[in-house]
């Protein structure tokens, strides 16, 4: 088993990797709120709804981990001649998916999920689906599009949901042409009845999918090797590699060995779409040309990070690499994200009930006026995110002589802070498309600023949301700290 180094050079090789998924493709909507009461009308909680979310889920969440990994993602699949598949259309452009396929089926509903949450708690799911075999003429173009999509990628992963995308042979036929065309493939497979992928490289099933399709007990750990052992002789696989929730996974190879990968998850918040992050990094290290033992290894490093989000959630390079030496990573540097995986974090953070405060700055030298506005931001939210302009833009704000210290010093600087949550550095001159991404529930500035001065104040107060103006210590500036310095 390769050691952590390795794994942090293979996350590296990941970008551009070509992989092509194929599978269900479906909408996850999240509402979440507030549960004070039970309804007069009947025994059941009253939910007061206070936002909402939606992102791809299925297949559209394999390749949503493939795109946050860096991978060059072609994503074929069937969806619904309506709004939802509209929105999953939109969805997958915004996740820079740019080679995808979604055949539109009139005869079909687009598959959506909706689940209601209480804090972190999911108190109600309401599915709208269609659950049936491809038509004739839909599976010819379902085919057609994945068979020539199949040319330029070096691996395929099938995404099966059991929602009729791959029944009725599809998944057969795309085994056996990847195959023949010396492409390892990828399967987080659905039912009892695996046979139907017989030929793949790896199937990815949970414990219970395991004993369900061996028809054998995995309550331990010599339980699951002898399934999974069978699995691999019955179905022809090279490897299989089972998710055990918090007892981590285990990677029984046919012609090797197997091995038990310890669960790398610290805090558990939602196992949802796990095992999409599983199969897409598995199936993204394959085809930057790891065996299947490194592969697996860095799928666990994977899992471990989103089951720590809520919601179907994916696992972004920076976070892998970050979790694979945390151990040397300070808790300043772990708070420093990229847009993407900051809008994750966030999001993650509302759905367990914590109000959102944003600021944002220069923060060129950091000074005890800036930690007082900090300290009163933070006292007024759960969560306190800080816009930190990076290095071009404070040199066109402030001049050729500014920065005094880079972008990376200054965020490391401000992430120290007790106060800070979150670091995130923008190139623009404002912060305003942070502001619109966020949505923050509450946005501070200094008093010197005017209200109608505040970038962001009108869109932050037109959702409900609050501008705050805190009075800064007197006799601390940062413009005036250097011009001393230059006497």
């Amino acid at each position: 088993m390769s050691g952590r180094a390795d794994l942090i050079d293979l996350v590296a090789s990941l970008k551009k990797a070509p992989v092509l998924c194929v599978g269900d493709v479906m909408l996850d909507h999240f509402r979440y709120g507030e549960v004070e009461r039970i309804s007069p009308e009947a025994p059941v909680p009253v939910l007061r709804l206070e936002g909402e979310d939606t992102m791809l889920g299925g297949a559209g969440n394999v390749a949503r981990n493939l795109a946050a990994l860096g991978a060059d993602v072609g994503f074929v699949s069937v969806a619904g001649d309506d709004e939802d598949g509209e929105r999953v259309r939109a969805l997958l452009a915004d996740q820079e998916i740019g080679d995808f396929v979604l055949v539109a089926d009139a005869a079909r509903r687009t598959s959506t999920k909706t689940r209601y949450l209480a804090g972190t708690q999911q108190v109600l799911r309401a599915d709208s689906e269609t659950i049936a075999p491809l038509a004739p003429d839909i599976r010819a173009k379902l085919l057609a599009a994945a068979g020539e999509a199949l040319e330029r990628c070096k691996v395929l992963v099938l995404s099966d949901y059991g929602k009729g995308v791959l029944e009725d042979g599809v998944a057969g036929e795309l085994i056996a042409r990847a195959r023949a065309a010396g492409r390892p493939v990828v399967v987080d497979p659905k039912g009892t009845d695996f046979t139907r992928y017989r030929e793949a490289s790896v199937l990815t099933p949970n414990r219970r999918e395991l004993g369900e399709a061996a028809r054998l007990p995995t309550d331990g750990d010599d339980d699951i090797v002898e399934a999974a052992r069978r699995l691999a002789k019955s179905c022809g696989v090279d490897a299989v590699l089972v998710t055990r929730g918090g007892d981590g996974m285990t990677l029984v190879e046919a012609d090797a060995g197997f091995v038990h990968l310890p669960a790398e998850a610290r805090e558990v918040f939602d196992v949802s779409g796990a095992g999409d992050t599983v199969a897409a990094t598995l199936a993204a290290a394959l085809a930057a040309g790891a065996d299947v033992a490194p592969a697996a290894a860095l799928a666990n490093v994977a899992a471990g990070i989103v089951v720590g989000k809520v919601g179907t959630a994916a696992a972004y390079a920076d976070d892998v690499i970050g979790a694979l030496h945390h151990q040397d990573l300070s808790s300043a540097e772990a708070k420093i994200a990229a847009r993407r995986p900051a809008l994750d974090r966030v999001r993650s953070w509302r759905q367990q009930g914590q109000k959102i405060g944003f600021t944002n700055g220069c923060f060129d030298l950091l000074h005890p006026g800036h930690v007082s506005l900090l300290a009163k931001a933070k006292e007024a939210c759960d969560r306190l995110v800080v816009g930190l302009n990076g290095d071009a833009s404070v040199t066109r704000l402030k001049g050729a002589d500014r920065p005094i210290q880079t972008e990376a010093a200054r965020a490391a600087v401000l992430a120290s802070l007790a106060s800070v949550d979150m670091v995130v550095i923008f190139a623009e001159d404002t912060p305003m498309e942070i502001i619109e991404a966020l949505r923050p529930d509450l946005m501070v500035k200094g008093a010197d600023y005017a209200p109608d001065e505040v970038v962001g104040a009108d869109y932050v107060e037109s959702y409900g949301g609050r501008v705050m103006l805190v009075e800064l210590e007197p006799g601390y500036s940062t413009s005036a700290t250097i011009a001393r310095m230059a006497k």
